[in-house]
């Protein structure tokens, strides 16, 4: 049985952890070195670490506080926003990124995804989809939630893969932040049409929505949340051994 991840995400503006609603409304949370330590310590699988507005602003992201988090932490980390290059890949690798999370400049340019799964292996590059329902149909979407791409998110994801994303991270924009449960529909369908692992991303409110997610997808590889686990709400040790009481394979 494939061991179940739980995965804290840190969402960067300003140096700060933020988290909003629907991808707006940001509030500030907490100093992220502090926090990263304290999920390493708490039985966290993974971390990520998003600079969620530097592609929007087109600056670089911020390395300083990036290798601050990577030399804090015992755990895989991986780290995105404005990665546009193979420069860019390496510059955050360099910082102590175990995996790349590429977005907007995936997008822009898609043959950086097969590029650095040449050069640094498909383990190492992640795919990050912000997707929302747009008549009957999901979309891709740009700089925090703010564009429409047009693209057809499952189509997109599919590519991305073919051309060597070894992991995809499914952000759902309609649940992300609202507390009422994964996008079971959405992540589904993406997992129907993939064989590398896939991230839910968006929407866990509790306990019980990992534990939906686990049964109702048992493909789906982890669970990614930020506010519940910031706010304390759910501590993942409590959660792990739920999901393990409920049948889930999870690391205690």
């Amino acid at each position: 049985m494939v061991t179940k991840r739980i995965i804290p995400c840190l969402d960067i503006k300003d140096g700060r952890v933020v988290k909003g609603v629907n991808f707006l409304n940001l509030q500030d949370v907490s100093n992220p070195v502090k926090l990263a330590d304290y999920y390493s310590r708490s039985g966290a699988d993974e971390l990520v670490f998003y600079d969620i507005t530097a592609s929007f602003e087109g600056r670089k992201l911020f390395t300083d506080i990036l290798t601050a988090v990577a030399s804090t932490i015992f755990i895989p980390l991986t780290v995105g926003g404005g990665i546009n290059s193979l420069e860019d890949f390496e510059r955050v690798l360099s910082c102590g990124a175990d995996k790349v999370s590429v977005n907007s400049g995936a997008i822009k340019n898609p043959e950086l995804i097969g590029q650095a799964a040449k050069r640094y292996g498909d383990q190492c590059v992640v795919l990050s989809v912000d997707a929302k329902r747009v008549d009957g149909t999901y979309h891709v979407f740009l700089n925090g939630g703010r564009v429409d791409t047009g693209l057809d998110a499952l189509e997109w994801i599919r590519q991305g893969v073919d051309r060597g994303a070894g992991e995809v991270v499914v952000n759902s924009i309609d649940t992300d932040g609202v507390k009422q449960g994964f996008d079971l529909e959405m992540l589904r369908d993406v997992s129907e049409i993939v064989h590398v692992p896939v991230i839910a991303s968006g929407g866990a409110g509790g306990v019980q929505d990992f534990v939906d997610l686990f049964r109702e997808i048992p493909d789906m590889s982890a669970g990614l949340a930020a506010s519940i686990f910031h706010f304390g709400e759910v501590a993942i040790p409590d959660l792990k051994q739920v999901l393990r009481e409920n049948g889930v394979c999870v690391r205690l």
